[in-house]
């Protein structure tokens, strides 16, 4: 009898800790409250770009979080961050999901990742006059050649890990590396493959030429770590898109 009723009062305390995870879940706040909030740098050519002017958003990934949202049935809430802070806002609470980020495992660490439905590979890019300077990596990495990177990128590490013999310059968001090599204060910066490419078209940067792509990464939103309820729905949205051709036809619309 004892045994009986210490198995039902684990199943009843299972119960109510299940009861309370799901209370606490993102995806109620979300339906509760009729917003969905998505922390997005706005820096990120075609997939988050922010006009300061009307302080609205457009790209790749606002359309993603905007079919989220209708599919919600709720409202979306663009909330502005950086990418030094990107994680720290997930994890506070400031926002329910982010828009696209590389799965890296120091991110890991501290949030959730949704599946991934896009991949980037990183490369460098000079500014076009500069473009026989540089017939590779080594040539970069090279004393008194100027790299330039974002603080908290994933970019800020790969070109510590990759050049360590260069002078690494770096800048604090909204600045961003390549602004400092169209001003003629570095020479080289390194961008996604997606990125790059409209960089590309805008300004006429020009990709080093013999430098070969590197550490290819998928890329997701990130979710609060331990919010399973949320994770499980968002996984699933993103199964049911890409079978759909969601996702494939938003890359031809931006040109990824």
């Amino acid at each position: 009898m004892k045994n009986l009723m210490k198995v039902a009062a684990a199943a009843l305390l299972s119960f109510s800790l299940a009861g309370t995870a799901q209370a606490q879940s993102a995806l109620n706040d979300i339906l509760n409250n009729g917003v969905l909030k998505v922390g997005t740098t706005g820096d990120w050519n075609p997939m988050s770009v922010r006009d300061p002017a009307t302080n609205s958003y457009k790209g790749f990934d606002i359309d993603i979080m905007t079919e989220l949202a209708a599919d919600l049935g709720v409202e979306v809430e663009f909330v502005p961050t950086d990418w030094k802070t990107l994680v720290n806002g997930v994890v506070a609470g400031q926002y329910h999901i982010t828009g696209s980020a590389s799965i890296s495992p120091p991110r890991m660490k501290a949030a959730g990742f949704s599946e991934s439905y896009i991949a980037v590979e990183i490369m460098p890019f000079t500014a076009k006059e500069n473009a026989g300077k540089f017939d590779g990596h080594d040539a970069i990495n090279q004393p008194g050649v100027k790299v330039a990177t974002t603080l908290g990128t994933t970019f800020e590490k790969l070109v510590r890990d990759w050049y360590p013999n260069a002078d690494i310059k770096v800048v604090e968001a909204p600045a961003r590396g390549y602004q400092e090599v169209l001003a003629g204060r570095a020479d080289v910066f390194i961008t996604s493959n997606i990125e790059g490419a409209t960089l590309e078209q805008k300004f006429g940067v020009t990709r080093v030429e013999g430098a070969e792509a590197r550490s290819p990464s998928p890329i997701a939103m990130l979710l609060p770590q331990t919010d399973q309820v949320w994770i499980n729905y968002v996984n699933n949205w993103v199964k049911l898109k890409k079978a759909k051709g969601f996702f494939e036809a938003n890359k031809a619309k931006w040109g990824i």
